[in-house]
């Protein structure tokens, strides 16, 4: 779709609904000259330029990547009205919206009951995700991995509550049996698990952490702010285990970031609970709003209070043409899966770069061939350094810092003569880097022998 030809649109549609409420004269105070704008414009149009190529797929660095243009319509088309998704009267259509599409988040993970909603990132969805914790669980702690999203622990400081980091094991993944100890201390009344960790992109095993939680009397919570939306491929890709996936369904909330994987513009993120009553957490009164439904207003089950309704429009649009499928924007994953395993199968077979571990999902993570940390920690460096500044030719990685024991589990053959190392890291979040990862191979295998 070319967005040159619905972005007009985008103002027709709110002219024409607009036409319906009669005329009315702009008030004087906010309106500017044509040309004070546009000159206003080309300075910002040129700022603008100081920015990555997130849309190329020669940037395989961060997971930032541009929204869907269906998104980029939908999210514009209702901004101009500027609905308030806080509650129904803030935004009539664009609640319904939020409520379908988190519906169909709900269905993607199987929950069969469910209250949730948008909301404005991830650290949001986690934050309301841990509050409810410590409102079910008062006075225990949240326990959660060493490699999973540095948001728990700082929302465990923001809410007050003790959070016991645990070890990872040789996959990046948490360590059930030092899960188990910390449980048996009757201390931890929540499990974090991630299903796609930002570094790594591993997913811990959901299903053995979910009984064993249980078998304690805790919580599970679920961060798949990243890697949420590969339970569309869970059961068709065979080289995605589909039991982490199938046991979401019996945990007890999750978050997925739509913003990421889901094509969406920042900021849109999803907080889902399995038992609607959990919504009685977030209880409150306001004198002034709710006079529209008898039901739950979506702002009565969050601790945000103003929220896009534009997110929810966007969204909505988007997946009404990407359905939530394993054919619809499954297919968008698949791609970026595939990816990243013909990346890791070159990289196996390299001889000048070494694979750090092969990828759960789109996350690649590899360093120059080296015989010691130090000198792989320079070479990681160099390569970032000298993909990002080559002008005929350019790519765009990002860095991962690991520990000696963390590397060496993966390649005791590497020496540990220092206690870190950076290897890089790609995030093939794009689907055009399937077409693109032979030559992105190659830039970085030239890369590496240049900066020798």
């Amino acid at each position: 779709m070319d967005l040159r030809s619905w972005l007009p649109r985008a103002v027709d549609v709110v002219e024409e609904w607009g036409a319906a409420f009669g005329p009315f004269t702009p008030h004087a105070s906010h309106q500017v000259d044509d040309a004070a704008f546009g000159a206003a414009y080309a300075r910002f149009a040129k700022r603008l330029h100081d920015n990555y190529p997130f849309f190329h797929p020669r940037y395989v660095g961060q997971m930032v990547k541009p929204p869907h243009p269906a998104a980029v319509v939908g999210y514009v088309t209702a901004m101009l009205i500027n609905p308030n998704n806080h509650a129904a009267e803030g935004g009539p259509a664009t609640t319904e919206m939020e409520r379908e599409t988190v519906a169909a988040l709900a269905d993607m993970f199987g929950l069969p009951r469910h209250a949730g909603h948008l909301t404005t990132s991830g650290t949001i969805a986690n934050l309301e995700a841990l509050y409810v914790a410590r409102q079910a669980h008062p006075g225990k702690a949240v326990a959660y991995s060493t490699e999973s999203h540095y948001t728990h622990e700082r929302m465990c400081h923001v809410l007050g509550i003790e959070g016991v980091p645990l070890p990872v094991d040789a996959a990046g993944r948490i360590d059930l049996d030092a899960l188990r100890d910390a449980l048996a201390t009757g201390r931890v009344g929540t499990v974090v698990v991630t299903a796609g960790t930002t570094g790594l992109g591993a997913v811990d095993p959901v299903h053995e952490v979910l009984p064993l939680a249980r078998e304690f009397g805790a919580r599970v919570h679920v961060d798949a702010a990243y890697g949420g939306f590969y339970a569309l491929l869970a059961g068709s890709d065979p080289t995605i285990d589909p039991r982490p996936w199938a046991a979401v369904a019996g945990c007890d909330s999750v978050v997925v970031d739509p913003h990421k994987h889901g094509l969406q513009p920042y900021g849109c993120g999803a907080i889902l609970f399995a038992d609607p009553a959990d919504a009685r957490h977030f209880g409150h009164d306001s004198p002034y709003t709710y006079f529209t439904d008898a039901d739950l207003h979506l702002g009565e089950i969050s601790l945000e209070c103003s929220r896009a309704g534009a997110a929810a429009a966007a969204l909505w649009l988007t997946t009404q043409l990407l359905p939530l499928t394993p054919t619809g924007l499954g297919a968008v994953l698949a791609a970026g899966r595939r990816a990243a395993l013909r990346w890791a199968d070159l990289l196996e077979t390299s001889t000048e770069l070494r694979l750090y571990q092969r990828p759960d999902l789109d996350i690649v993570t590899y360093a120059p061939r080296h015989p010691t940390l130090s000198a792989t920690d320079l070479g990681s460096e160099r390569l970032l350094r000298g993909g990002m500044s080559a002008d005929d030719d350019p790519v765009y990685v990002s860095l991962l810092r690991v520990d000696a024991l963390a590397f060496r589990r993966r390649h005791p053959e590497v020496a540990a003569d220092a206690e870190t190392a950076r290897v890089c890291r790609s995030v093939l979040i794009k689907p055009e880097a399937e077409h693109h990862v032979d030559r992105t191979h190659d830039r970085v295998r030239r890369l590496v022998t240049a900066t020798r």
